[in-house]
C-alpha cells in the first residue's frame, strides 16, 4: 500500500502545501530564478529544469517514495517552492509507517525568512506524528550548509550527527560525487515540544511581517 499516495491539502495562515503538479511549474520557473545566492549546497533546478525537476519527483511518487508539495504563498496564491515527505520506513511486516523523512525543500527568495518555511515544517511535522503515528521524523542537509543546519536546529530538531559520504552532492562542480550529510530528528516523545516550538516562531513571524 502506498501510504504516500493520498495526502491531502495542508492549510496554514501563510502557505498551504497542495500536491505538486505540473499546473505549479511556471510559479516555480519564476521562484527558483528569483535570486540563488542561498542555493550552493541544495538542489534547486533552473527556472528551464523545473519540468525536469517535477517529472522527476512524479516519478518517484508513482514509486512511493515521496509525497510532493507545492508551497503556495497565501498572500498572492504563487507557488514559491516545494517540499516533500521521502524515504517512508514502516514496521517490520506491517504497512502501518513508523518513520519519516521531510526533505527536497527550496523556497524563492522573496519567501524565505517570513514564515512560510517554519508554517510547513509545522503542518507536514502535525501530520506525520499526529495522523500517520510516526516515532521519528528526519532531516539531512549537507554537513557544509551551516543555514541549513542552523535553521533545523531552530525548528526544534535534534543533531544526531554526520554521515560521511551519505547522500549525493548538490553543490556547482561536484555533480556525480557524495557529500557528508548532517542528520537530525524529532521522536515522538519531543513532538508536543516541538510543536510550541514552532507555534512561537510563526506567531513571531506572522507580527513581524503584518
Amino acid at each position: 500500500m502506498n501510504v504516500l499516495a493520498d495526502v491531502p491539502t495542508l492549510h496554514g495562515s501563510l502557505v498551504r502545501l497542495e500536491p505538486l503538479s505540473i499546473d505549479h511549474s511556471e510559479d516555480l520557473a519564476v521562484a527558483a530564478e528569483e535570486d540563488r545566492a542561498a542555493y550552493g549546497f541544495t538542489g534547486v533546478p533552473r527556472g528551464g529544469e523545473v519540468t525536469g525537476f517535477l517529472a522527476a519527483h512524479f516519478a518517484r511518487a508513482e514509486a512511493g517514495k515521496l509525497a510532493p508539495f507545492a508551497q503556495i504563498r497565501l498572500s498572492d496564491g504563487r507557488a514559491v517552492g516545494c517540499t516533500t515527505y521521502w524515504d517512508p520506513r514502516f514496521w517490520p511486516g506491517s504497512c502501518k509507517l513508523c518513520a519519516i523523512e521531510i526533505g527536497w525543500t527550496w523556497l524563492g527568495a522573496s519567501a524565505q525568512r517570513t514564515g512560510i518555511n517554519v508554517e510547513a515544517k509545522l503542518l507536514l511535522l502535525e501530520r506525520a506524528f499526529e495522523t500517520w503515528g510516526v516515532v521519528r521524523v528526519d532531516f539531512k542537509t549537507d554537513a557544509r550548509n551551516q543555514n541549513s543546519r542552523r535553521a533545523l536546529e531552530g525548528l526544534g530538531a535534534h543533531f544526531e550527527g554526520v554521515l560521511r559520504h551519505w547522500s549525493p552532492s548538490h553543490a556547482p562542480g561536484e555533480q556525480g560525487l557524495l557529500r557528508d550529510s548532517a542528520m537530525f530528528s524529532v521522536i515522538a516523545a519531543e513532538w508536543p515540544a516541538t510543536k510550541v516550538t514552532l507555534r512561537r516562531r510563526l506567531a513571531r513571524s506572522t507580527t513581524a511581517h503584518h
